[in-house]
């Protein structure tokens, strides 16, 4: 009988643990209900802490390297249209002279059109 809790919605950290109703996480001092995260679902921030969502306009902020290949990403190489997915890597998108990658939220920052 495994449970897992989520991760804190604040920080992302996953050693929150579950008091009474409320779960806290004990690296910032945040607590939240359980029924705030079925309602809302997992949130994606950019490495600013800025709310990302389908479709924003990211920008990435250091040279990525791509793995099985000689090319590298940019330090501001602008990405439209992004599609936010689970996993570890929970961006994915189209990078024009790329292709289709699946990006790391904390090496891109919102950008305001």
């Amino acid at each position: 009988m495994t449970q897992t809790l989520h991760p804190c919605p604040q920080c992302r950290s996953a050693y929150t643990y579950e008091a009474a109703y409320l779960l806290i996480c004990p690296e910032c001092g945040n607590e939240w209900s359980t029924d705030a995260i079925s309602e809302t679902g997992p949130e994606t921030r950019d490495s600013v802490g800025n709310l990302l969502a389908d479709g924003d306009t990211v920008s990435v902020i250091k040279d990525l390297k791509l793995k099985g290949s000689s090319s590298v990403i940019k330090v501001g190489t602008r990405v439209r249209g992004i599609r936010l997915v689970d996993g570890d890597h929970d961006i994915d998108c189209k990078i024009p002279g790329i292709g289709q990658i699946g990006l790391k939220s904390q090496f891109v920052k919102k950008v305001n059109d």
